[in-house]
C-alpha cells in the first residue's frame, strides 16, 4: 500500500512537470514595440507611396489596439487586401461614380412608383454646400464624397427619405473598403476620438485600416491556408468553412445548394436552403429539426465546429468518400454591386488577394 502511494506520488510531480514543459514550450514570444511594428511596415510598403510613415502608424494602431500578431503574415495580409481594394488610397475614385448615384436614385423612384419629374425637381434643388445635387453628383468621385450627398439628401428632401429612408446606399468605403455596418457593429473599442459620425470615421485612411483589420483577422479560424481568409473577407466570416459545410450537404442529400456561405436565411426564422436538406438527412444524423436549427444558428461563430451536428455530417460525408472532405473552399458568389461592371466572384478576389499576399511575403523575405 505504501509503495502504491509513492508511485501515485511521483506520477503527479511527473505530470505536473510534463505540464510545466508544456508550458514553456507554448508560451508566446514577446511582441514588438509599436515603433518595431511601424518599421516592419514601411519597409513592406511600396516604395513609391507617399506617408509611408503614416500608413504605417495606422496601420500599428490597428494591430496593437487588437492585440493581434504583427508577424510578416498577418501585416502582408492587410497590405494585400488594401492594395487590392484600393492601391494604397484612403479614399479611392470610382469611374462613372455620378452615373452609378443617378442610377440608382432612378431604380429606388421606379420601385416606388415616383414619378421622374419630381426626382429630377428634387436634385435641382440647393444643396447644405451651396451646389444642387445634381451638380454635386456630376462632380463626385469617390464614395466618401457621395454618402456625405445622400446623408445631405436623405435630410434635407423629402424625397430623398421617402427614397432611402435613414440607410443611406453607399455600404462600403475606406483603403480596404469595410462594410459600414460592420464597423457601426464593432465600435466599441474604437481607439480614436473623432469628430461626426462613425461613418465618416470609416472613410478615413485610420477608421478604414482599423476596421478592415479587424474583419480580415479579428477572429479564430483553422483554415489551412489564408486563402479562404481572404475570401471571408468578401464574403463575411466563416463564409469558406460554411461553403464546405453546404457542399458535404448537397452530396450527402442529393439536394443541390448555393455554396454561398448562408447557413440560414438572414434575418427570416423560414428555414433556408441547406436547413432544409439537413432535415433529410435528420435521421442518419440522429438529428431532430430543433437541434439541426440551433445548431446553424452558431454558423457566423467558431463554436459551430464544435457541435454534433458539424461532427456528425462529416462523420458522414468522409465515409462517403472515403477520405477527409475539405473544410474549407471558396464560395460561389457572383459580386453584385452598381459598382461592378464585369463578372466578378468572391473566387476571383480571393486569388487576387492571395496573388498580392504572396508578393509581399517574398518582400519581407529579402
Amino acid at each position: 500500500m505504501p509503495s502504491t502511494l509513492i508511485r501515485s506520488e511521483w506520477l503527479l510531480v511527473f505530470a505536473a512537470l510534463a505540464l510545466a514543459g508544456c508550458g514553456s514550450r507554448t508560451a508566446q514570444p514577446p511582441q514588438p514595440s509599436p515603433a518595431e511594428i511601424q518599421s516592419k511596415v514601411v519597409k513592406l510598403l511600396p516604395g513609391t507611396l507617399s506617408d509611408r510613415t503614416g500608413w504605417a502608424t495606422d496601420i500599428q494602431v490597428a494591430f496593437t489596439a487588437q492585440k493581434l500578431d504583427a508577424s510578416r503574415e498577418n501585416l502582408c495580409a492587410v497590405l494585400a487586401v488594401t492594395e487590392q481594394e484600393s492601391t494604397y488610397q484612403a479614399d479611392p475614385p470610382v469611374p462613372g461614380l455620378g452615373k452609378i448615384a443617378r442610377q440608382e436614385i432612378d431604380r429606388r423612384a421606379s420601385r416606388l412608383h415616383i414619378p421622374g419629374f419630381l426626382v429630377s425637381a428634387a436634385l435641382q434643388l440647393q444643396s447644405p454646400t451651396g451646389k444642387t445635387y445634381n451638380e454635386r453628383l456630376a462632380a463626385v468621385r469617390s464614395e466618401k464624397q457621395l454618402s456625405a450627398i445622400f446623408d445631405d439628401f436623405i435630410g434635407m428632401v423629402p424625397l430623398g427619405g421617402q427614397l432611402f429612408g435613414t440607410f443611406n446606399p453607399v455600404h462600403t468605403g475606406g483603403p480596404m473598403q469595410v462594410s459600414i455596418a460592420f464597423a457601426e457593429q464593432h465600435a466599441r473599442n474604437y481607439p480614436y476620438s473623432y469628430n461626426g459620425t462613425l461613418r465618416q470615421e470609416v472613410f478615413s485612411r485610420r477608421g478604414g485600416l482599423y476596421f478592415g483589420t479587424l474583419h480580415l483577422l479579428g477572429y479564430p479560424a483553422d483554415y489551412p491556408e489564408p486563402l479562404y481568409r481572404f475570401a471571408d473577407f468578401n464574403a463575411g466570416w466563416y463564409a469558406s468553412r460554411n461553403a464546405a459545410f453546404q457542399r458535404a450537404v448537397s452530396q450527402l442529400s442529393g439536394i443541390e445548394l448555393a455554396l454561398d456561405g448562408d447557413l440560414l436565411v438572414p434575418g427570416s426564422l423560414l428555414p433556408s436552403s441547406t436547413e432544409n436538406a439537413l432535415r433529410t438527412l435528420g435521421k442518419r444524423l440522429g438529428a431532430s429539426d430543433t437541434a439541426i436549427r440551433r445548431a446553424l444558428e452558431k454558423g457566423e461563430t467558431l463554436e459551430f465546429e464544435d457541435t454534433d451536428l458539424y461532427a456528425d455530417l462529416y462523420t458522414l460525408a468522409d465515409q462517403r468518400a472515403g477520405q477527409p472532405v475539405p473544410r474549407a473552399i471558396l464560395p460561389g458568389i457572383t459580386l453584385q454591386s452598381p459598382k461592378i461592371t464585369r463578372k466578378l466572384t468572391t473566387a476571383w478576389f480571393a486569388k487576387r488577394v492571395d496573388e498580392r499576399y504572396r508578393r509581399c511575403l517574398q518582400r519581407a523575405g529579402k
